[in-house]
């Protein structure tokens, strides 16, 4: 394969970058928005392979044309007519045409591509990182890094033992207002902290009755596939709705939940995983393609600390003002993350002590990392959130493997918990909230999964092989992820 010359930019190529502004997106955020300066000699830019461009893929365009040290080589996604529309722009901004590729695995082969940034679906995330690390590249890649807790580990392994620099999309690791409001809480100053919740109150609508579609032509399905099986598409609408489908998303306990779910681990000083999970929800107020829970409580317990995640997909009001965010709760008082760049202290009684506020830049963080050579100065290394990821799967694993419980029942069984966590409570919180929204839990009632007992240091479930068998998953040859001694 032909190889991008790095001499190929010219002088005027540069002054034009120099000008360059962010790439429409429907999820820009604006920490990630660097100030725009001009690009270094054209044989000093790190040459940037894009793999997933039509949502968050647009930011990752935006943030490498905009960096003074890098350049957008390679736009690959096997949706045809999106790669090259997002070419065009790219060439637009930059000067210079990007190559486009529906196969990711040629861009990798390019021994000049130096970073590969991912935004795939979830169910791509860690095979495609995992080959670009093996074959020399650095990574930035999106949340949640893995599609289970196995292919976490194996990025992990595979980042130590090739030297890469592996950044993951939780870009709150970066931001000003969280790192002062998590370092505010780790320093005592709400007094001894034990729980903290991360909530997900983001309304999601149906996604179209369950049918069966036709895949766009544009749209390799093999390639788009990769490592999951290639069933048949049964949802109206092909790109991003394959979040609430658990063949190839996580729901928004997966989707939403690693930023939250790191944020709340990162303020209790956590650095491993749960040593129990146990989730309930359901899929509830409407019927459609959808198979993940738009209605889910992750419980989880560290010893004498304790994690609560929620998620609610259907209309409801806020808790402490925060929809998605995170709550500290501490003796002495409790920080609200109200948003990914800040929030605020409050003392006991609700009054407010202190706000906290401020942008950052964790694109620019990773650059810095690659330059440096070193993992350290990461701000989101890959270890941070496979183990943030983790406990988002855990979740669902346990909720998979629930039943469908009379809401007494379930009650019952919260009680009965050994947690910092008021679930009873939060059980009748949830049940109210979906009998505003009119759902009868007589008829559509919530599944209560199994408790799981976790072995934090080998990262699997004791004495449940059904739990254990949705740690990792058979992928589809030859998108296989590697073993552990593969990698």
């Amino acid at each position: 394969m032909a190889k991008f010359s790095r001499r190929q930019f010219l002088e005027d190529s540069a002054l034009a970058l120099a000008a360059a502004a962010a790439m429409p997106s429907g999820h820009t955020m604006a920490a990630d928005n660097k100030k725009t300066v001009p690009k270094k000699n054209a044989a000093e830019l790190l040459q940037v392979a894009v793999v997933g461009v039509r949502g968050r893929g647009g930011d990752h365009l935006a943030a490498f044309i905009n960096d003074p040290n890098t350049v957008v080589a390679y736009v690959v996604d096997p949706d045809e007519k999106i790669g090259r529309r997002r070419a065009e722009e790219v060439g637009k901004k930059q000067k210079h045409m990007p190559k486009v590729v529906r196969d990711m695995r040629a861009a990798f082969d390019d021994k000049s591509v130096d970073i590969v940034s991912i935004a795939t679906p979830n169910h791509w995330h860690a095979l495609s990182a995992i080959w670009a690390m093996q074959a020399g590249k650095d990574v930035y890649v999106e949340k949640p890094v893995s599609h289970n807790v196995s292919e976490g580990r194996r990025m992990v392994q595979t980042a130590r033992k090739h030297g890469r620099i592996c950044q993951a999309g939780t870009q709150c690791r970066s931001m000003k207002g969280t790192i002062d409001a998590v370092e505010y809480v780790r320093a005592g100053k709400i007094g001894q902290v034990r729980l903290a919740r991360g909530l997900c109150y983001n309304l999601r609508k149906s996604i179209g009755p369950k049918g069966t579609y036709e895949v766009p032509p544009e749209v390799d399905y093999n390639l788009w596939c990769g490592p999951a099986r290639m069933l048949p598409l049964t949802r109206p609408q092909f790109h991003y709705d394959w979040h609430w489908q658990r063949e190839w998303g996580n729901g928004d306990m997966g989707n939403q939940g690693p930023h939250q779910m790191d944020i709340t681990r990162w303020g209790l000083g956590l650095d491993r995983l749960a040593d129990s999970a146990i989730a309930f929800g359901a899929r509830v107020g409407y019927e459609d393609a959808g198979d993940t829970a738009n209605t889910e409580v992750g419980i989880f317990e560290f010893g004498d600390k304790t994690i609560v995640f929620e998620v609610r997909g259907l209309p409801t009001d806020p808790l402490r003002d925060a929809r998605v965010g995170v709550i500290f709760y501490g003796s002495e008082g409790y920080v609200v993350l109200t948003s990914y760049t800040g929030g605020a202290a409050f003392d006991r009684e609700g009054k407010l002590v202190r706000k906290f506020q401020g942008n950052g830049d964790h694109f620019g963080n990773f650059i810095d990392a690659v330059k440096s050579r070193d993992h350290k100065v990461l701000r989101a290394d890959i270890l941070e959130c496979h183990l943030s990821c983790a406990h988002s799967h855990l979740a669902n694993v346990s909720y998979y493997l629930g039943k469908p419980a009379a809401t007494d029942r379930i009650e019952k069984t919260l009680a009965g918990l050994k947690t910092n966590e008021d679930a009873v409570d939060c059980l009748k919180r949830t049940t109210k909230h979906l009998a505003a929204n009119g759902v009868d839990l007589a008829k559509t009632p919530l599944s209560l999964g199994p408790m799981l007992a976790i072995d934090p240091k080998s990262e699997t479930v004791r004495d449940n092989p059904e739990a254990c068998a949705l740690l990792t998953r058979q992928c589809r040859a030859p998108f296989v992820v590697p073993k552990a001694n593969e990698v």
